[in-house]
């Protein structure tokens, strides 16, 4: 049987990302949603994400979204977060909201609008310089909607060229994260559709580029946990964006559509040794909150997170092992089924509390009356959203 002592060790060691974007306001592609208290510039965002750390004790580190998160000092910005308890994470660029990407940015036939999208990785890789961030994450919303529309393989050659360009330019302990996705925008090709598409570049590029597995961008039936368990083989994944989904979009809460899914996903992190510093493998949420008050939502992402981490913790892999060698396929099967089936919610509320912190890190964030004073105190003014 797992060692209890030992699984607390890790779950108090682990990290968890939250994005600066979780906080803000954000809808369907038909229509943005304000909620009150919502923050108004980065520096309220890294407010909230201070609250959700200070309740759960796993989240200190907060990803920026450029241009969403843009300040005059990110140095003066990195050292508010830093009296907060908090560092700047990932650096997420944007490449996807400018009329110029119509036809795409990194992969656009125009070389003037490949140059305006590697300048803003560039500018992006400066930012990581002011605020220590060590992780440059990349998507792009480039695609075609037409057969014919454009050279897929051509795109492909000035995707390469480009991020070569960019992986040229990161500093010393700094890392480029390339994260996939299935579809959307585009209707016909995404340039970077796939694990293999994104594994592919990584490898053209160097040690220090690697994927990022959002669990939201794939298939139905997709296997994710294989693509993690192989990635984490290759010494490639870069970290995870966490959140669910039900049809094709990604921006439900970790956990909410199959917990499942996310406890083998877990699991495969654990049993490849994820979890360990030298492993390099970031956690992080990428959610956008709807419907749900924000703050909240956040802190039960990463409560979703937590529990599904504790329960791979709590396979008894010896029990496995010795199932898989014998061929008992129902007595291997059971054992991931037995911690899948145990209630963590009590070990994770003991280790809250020997932590000094609330079991239930939800619960006591909404009677602390927070919730209600940023509604107040934030009632004039423009809110922080998409684009802003």
């Amino acid at each position: 049987m797992p060692d209890i002592a030992a699984v607390k060790t890790a779950l108090a060691a682990q990290r968890i990302e939250t994005p600066s974007w979780g906080y803000g306001n954000s809808g369907t592609r038909f229509k943005v949603f304000a909620q009150p208290g919502v923050p108004r510039d980065p520096y309220e965002k890294l407010d909230d994400a201070a609250e959700v750390h200070a309740y759960t004790g796993v989240a200190p580190r907060v990803a920026l979204h450029i241009p969403w998160d843009r300040v005059d000092d990110y140095a003066a910005l990195a050292a508010y977060a830093k009296d907060r308890g908090l560092e700047l994470g990932a650096i997420n660029s944007n490449t996807f909201q400018d009329d110029a990407y119509k036809l795409g940015s990194v992969c656009h036939p125009d070389p003037a609008v490949r140059r305006r999208a590697v300048d803003h990785l560039l500018d992006c890789v400066d930012i990581m310089d002011a605020t220590g961030s060590t992780d440059l994450k990349l998507w792009f919303a480039d695609g075609t909607n037409y057969p014919g529309q454009d050279d897929v393989v051509a795109r492909q050659e000035r995707l390469a060229a480009c991020l070569a360009e960019v992986y040229g330019r990161l500093g010393e302990g700094q890392r480029m994260l390339l994260e996939y996705k299935l579809f959307e925008p585009s209707f016909y090709t995404t340039d970077v559709p796939d694990w293999g598409t994104a594994y592919a570049h990584c490898l053209a590029l160097g040690p220090k580029a690697r994927v990022v597995v959002d669990t939201g961008h794939h298939a139905p039936g997709t296997n994710i946990e294989f693509i993690v368990a192989l990635l984490l083989r290759e010494r490639r994944l870069g970290g995870f964006d966490f959140n669910s989904r039900f049809y094709a979009d990604d921006d439900l809460m970790a956990g909410a559509a199959d917990p499942f899914q996310l406890f083998r996903i877990m699991y495969e992190v654990v049993r490849g040794g994820g979890l360990a510093p030298e492993a390099g493998v970031a956690f992080m949420l990428d959610q956008c909150h709807n419907i749900e008050a924000k703050v909240p939502a956040v802190i039960r992402s990463v409560m979703n997170v937590q529990e599904a981490t504790a329960k791979a913790l709590l396979v008894d892999r010896a029990a496995l092992a010795a199932a898989q060698r014998e061929e008992d396929v129902l007595a291997a099967h059971a054992v991931l089924m037995d911690a899948f089936a145990t209630d963590v919610r009590p070990l994770l509320g003991e280790l809250r509390e020997e932590q000094g912190l609330d079991p239930d890190p939800v619960a006591a964030y909404l009677r602390s009356g927070r919730q209600e004073r940023i509604a107040a105190e934030r009632a004039v003014g423009a809110q922080a959203g998409w684009g802003a």
